[in-house]
């Protein structure tokens, strides 16, 4: 009954999947694998949340202000089901464990799926408790050309493997016991931030706003 009453629970919560990161700026990528993860996970909405700061990045010359990477989060989500929002910054949240321990006591309607790329799985064990944000909420993790092979072979890979479940049923996602992860792979985007920015280095001067 205990079962079922918790499976019902599920049913009736809103699926949303978190993608972190300084979106600097926010580009074509994103918003493809954002679309592509709310159809295999069958989402309701993805939550980008543009970070006030990165804390495993040096304070780049390159890195944006807030406001600008922002305004380009929001162009870039439009018409989708993709919403771009600074509440790291309303939570006063530095570190992703922290910032899913205080959106899972905020929202218990709302059922959460952490989704990184490859590239990040190669560092997650870098992460501030990284194990903690493993037991909070499961972890969708998309491939990324160049980077599987590491991934695998990382250590947070390495005590995460026993937990990994198949991609066929990466829609039951709100049934699994945590920790669990799942791997989805989709066709690439080739855009990066690195080579928008080296391409315009000036982007941000049109894409600032006040209203963050």
């Amino acid at each position: 009954m205990a079962y079922r009453a918790r499976a019902a629970a599920a049913a009736r919560s809103r699926r949303i999947g978190l993608l972190g990161g300084s979106f600097n700026p926010a580009h074509h990528a994103h918003r493809a694998i954002s679309l592509a993860a709310i159809r295999a996970l069958q989402l309701d909405e993805v939550w980008w949340l543009v970070s006030p700061g990165n804390p495993l990045k040096a304070k780049a010359g390159d890195m944006a202000p807030f406001a600008a990477r922002m305004a380009s989060a929001r162009a870039m989500a439009k018409r989708a089901r993709i919403r771009p929002t600074a509440i790291e910054r309303r939570l006063g949240t530095r570190y992703t464990v922290d910032t899913l321990r205080k959106l899972t006591l905020r929202y218990p309607d709302k059922r959460f799926i952490w989704l990184m790329g490859g590239d990040n799985l190669d560092q997650f064990h870098r992460w501030r408790d990284w194990r903690t944000i493993a037991r909070t909420v499961p972890i969708a993790v998309i491939a990324r050309p160049g980077y599987d092979r590491r991934a695998h072979a990382s250590p947070a890979m390495g005590w995460l493997r026993r937990f990994v479940r198949p991609a066929g049923q990466a829609k039951r996602w709100t049934e699994w016991r945590l920790p669990a992860l799942v791997r989805l792979r989709f066709r690439p985007d080739p855009t990066s931030a690195s080579a928008i920015r080296a391409a315009d280095p000036a982007w941000h001067r049109r894409n600032s706003s006040s209203h963050v």
